[in-house]
């Protein structure tokens, strides 16, 4: 019995002339296959990728202090999908948090990972091993998770900052469970056509050998390009500069020219605002007290030139201390003796055991001298010798 199947025209011309028709499934068109290159350069993709791997490297830091467990995301890889291709590609439940930028990005991204790796997550994160995680996420797990992924991005935003040589912060995440075969967690996702997605390899110890991914809209991956390149900066300059100079309602006051002689032309000089008259100020000279040797009688004086030449001794004392005459007998080469004095503390100097002055021990050449650091008057000196 023949197929209830009606063959075109085409078809039978086809076959007329030897041709072999193709199943009716696979001569309808697929959708066209996205190319990258269409949309991003070679150098845009390599900046998205440089960008994601320094910002994650720093992230997989922050989540293996956080889990307890060696963590390794690398090897990002860029694509770009059709939103409307999403189910196709995502067919597993998955967690996505939602990340937006408050300070230097304007944008945001969904951070997607599998349901399941993200159960390993929360499970190391409330103390378990996780070898036998809860597969059902409560609100405990997610907050668990949205906990590690806020730890992730802000160590991720603060790589940025370094990244683009500004500050840039994010707000709190949001997370949710997606699953975009039954239409669920769906209005995480960027309401835009075209979106690159970056994956990356993600290693949890022994746990967790999977991906990560990262979905934003691909005006945004273009605008973080371009501020990376420096670009938007210089257009916002350029566009903050005007085409002419602007007049002032004020006159205006040209900087000082080097050359003093030089004029403006008189119909070009602006009048310059006279400056109010300045008070006339009494500077005097600063006067010091004078230092004077103190007054001796005249045969004090005598006295006192006469004894100039007489060689006294001096002694710096870095501390004391008493012993009993059984510590004494005990001492042997290599004791300690311990001081009354602090480390640091200033050194007593003594002229024929009286005290004159306090100083800090210094090293002149190989040889030990003392700075003086406080001393006592003349008078004072005086006095203690006698």
């Amino acid at each position: 019995m023949m197929s209830d199947n009606i063959l075109s025209q085409e078809e039978i011309e086809a076959l007329l002339r030897g041709e072999t028709l193709e199943p009716a499934e696979q001569s309808e068109p697929d959708s066209a296959e996205i190319q990258i290159s269409d949309y991003l350069t070679e150098m845009e993709q390599d900046a998205l990728g440089e960008v994601g791997n320094i910002s994650f490297g720093s992230s997989a830091t922050a989540l293996s202090a956080l889990l307890g467990q060696k963590v390794d995301i690398t090897t990002p890889t860029i694509s770009l999908i059709n939103r409307d291709e999403l189910g196709d590609e995502f067919v597993h439940p998955y967690v996505a948090i939602k990340v937006e930028y408050t300070e230097g990005l304007s944008g945001a991204n969904l951070l997607v990972i599998k349901q399941s790796d993200a159960a390993i997550i929360a499970d190391l994160m409330l103390g378990g091993d996780g070898t036998s995680p809860n597969e059902e996420l409560g609100d405990i797990h997610l907050s668990a998770v949205q906990e590690a992924m806020n730890q992730m991005m802000g160590s991720s935003a603060t790589s940025m900052s370094t990244i683009f040589n500004k500050k840039v912060d994010i707000s709190p995440p949001t997370i949710d469970l997606m699953n975009i075969q039954l239409d669920q967690g769906t209005e995480h996702i960027p309401p835009h056509n075209l979106l690159i997605r970056v994956s990356f390899d993600l290693k949890v110890g022994e746990l967790i050998d999977s991906n990560i991914m990262q979905l934003f809209p691909l005006e945004f991956g273009k605008k973080l390009v371009s501020s990376l390149m420096g670009e938007e900066e210089a257009a916002t300059v350029t566009e903050e500069l005007p085409a002419t100079p602007p007049v002032a309602d004020a006159p205006y006051q040209a900087p000082p020219q080097p050359e003093p002689s030089f004029q403006a032309p008189p119909q070009q000089a602006a009048p310059l605002p006279q400056r109010p008259a300045q008070p006339q100020v009494q500077v005097q000279q600063a006067e010091f007290a004078s230092f004077q040797a103190p007054s001796l009688s005249k045969e004090e004086s005598n006295n006192l030139n006469m004894l100039l030449d007489i060689p006294l001794q001096v002694t710096v004392e870095l501390g004391r201390t008493k012993r009993s005459v059984k510590e004494i007998l005990e001492m042997s080469g290599g004791s300690i003796i311990e001081l009354d004095k602090l480390a640091g503390e200033p050194v007593d100097i003594l002229v024929n055991n009286r005290f004159i002055a306090k100083g800090e021990v210094v090293v002149i050449d190989e040889n030990f001298g003392v700075r003086i650091t406080d001393i006592l008057s003349q008078m004072d000196r005086l006095n203690n010798l006698r």
